[in-house]
């Protein structure tokens, strides 16, 4: 590692969803391991979860009152330029400020206006794109970047090649070793041992697809034999849950939010999962059977595209959204009818993963900084 400074000054930028805020946290983890006097701050988006969960793992955060371009004919679409402008400017004078040795965009309505204004100042600029299809900001931003960490091969579709450094997502420590827990995961969750488990989770948020699909296929699931682990998120917890105890069922389960997702991937026998970025990063290092099904309401139709990486690897199976309340215990059942299938898809999906992503993109941060 090229490292002339016992301290550093970096600022990492972006966020609005886990996937973007994690792997960032993750990364100043891990350069902070390395170069402990090192200061940190964040730039995030006003209003966005990374003004709560930056500040819970330590670190300062400043916001910008920056969003994105809605859709539908919005109002709000007419307010973007005025916000852009003055997203640019506190970008401007948080850089002169905090004077960083480096800058790291992780994706996020926050990260464009940081970098760009990074790099008219030459301060070098990383960016790490998780996902498999780049978006136009980090294809634009890319050109005067020093490096590009990615998270799937043949990126060079959308970056230079010479910039690009195949480093995979950041993921959550806890979850590298998953050997042994399974006893403990059973009994934490309250799971019947004998009971296949499967495990769906469609975010932090919920997923109303997943949640639509389990509630049809959840009498039929615990009929044939299966437990089911099911977070729902805030926003439908409620709902699912009286439905689950009007149909009397004993081996749903479902919770609002699972905290300790290293036991729930050690009890889960098939996952059932939405195909953001930082979903199947962690999904590769769990190396169970994944079906995927993404959600249609992401930019660029980029969970589609995650999930596709790895079908075409025979490492999961796809079931698109518009077909998952039909189709949900089918496939689960033709996934646990063939045992041989089960642990292929398990040990193709653990093939793609990259254990050490946080160490790569610090190696490739360090190098970049004169």
């Amino acid at each position: 590692m090229k490292a002339r400074k016992e301290t550093y000054r970096i600022m990492i930028s972006g966020g609005g969803t886990g996937g973007h805020i994690y792997p960032a946290i993750a990364i100043a983890n891990t350069w902070k391991e390395r170069f402990p006097g090192t200061e940190f701050l964040f730039v995030g988006a006003e209003g966005k979860m990374e003004m709560e969960k930056v500040p819970e793992a330590g670190y300062a955060i400043e916001g910008l009152k920056v969003a994105g371009l809605q859709r539908s004919l919005s109002l709000s679409n007419l307010s973007l330029p005025f916000k852009l402008l003055g997203s640019l400017k506190k970008a401007g004078q948080l850089i002169r400020d905090f004077q960083p040795d480096a800058v790291v965009g992780v994706g996020g309505y926050a990260s464009a206006p940081v970098l760009y204004m990074a790099q008219r100042k030459q301060i070098p600029t990383l960016i790490q794109e998780q996902n498999s299809y780049a978006g136009l900001t980090n294809k634009i931003l890319a050109k005067r970047a020093k490096k590009i960490c990615v998270a799937y091969p043949q990126m060079d579709q959308f970056f230079p090649k010479e910039k690009l450094v195949f480093t995979g997502n950041p993921v959550r420590k806890d979850i590298l070793s998953l050997d042994g827990k399974r006893e403990k995961a059973l009994a934490n969750f309250g799971l019947n041992k004998d009971r296949k488990t499967i495990l769906v989770i469609g975010g932090s948020l919920g997923a109303r697809t997943i949640n639509q699909a389990m509630l049809g296929a959840m009498a039929s699931l615990e009929a044939a034999g299966y437990q089911v682990l099911w977070q729902t998120g805030k926003f439908y917890f409620q709902e699912m849950q009286s439905q689950v105890q009007a149909s009397k069922l004993q081996h749903i389960h479902p919770m609002e939010f699972l905290s300790a997702m290293d036991l729930a991937y050690a009890a889960a026998d098939l996952i059932v999962s939405r195909a953001g970025a930082l979903s199947v990063s962690e999904l590769s290092l769990v190396g169970k059977a994944v079906i995927f099904i993404p959600s249609p309401n992401v930019a660029e139709d980029h969970q589609t595209k995650n999930a596709m990486a790895f079908v075409q690897e025979d490492a999961a199976i796809l079931l698109s959204d518009g077909d998952a309340v039909e189709g949900l215990k089918s496939t689960i059942d033709q996934v646990f009818g063939n045992p041989t299938q089960l642990e292929y898809l398990g040990k193709n999906i653990q093939k793609l993963a990259k254990p050490s992503a946080a160490e790569e993109i610090v190696e490739a941060l360090a190098s970049i900084i004169p």
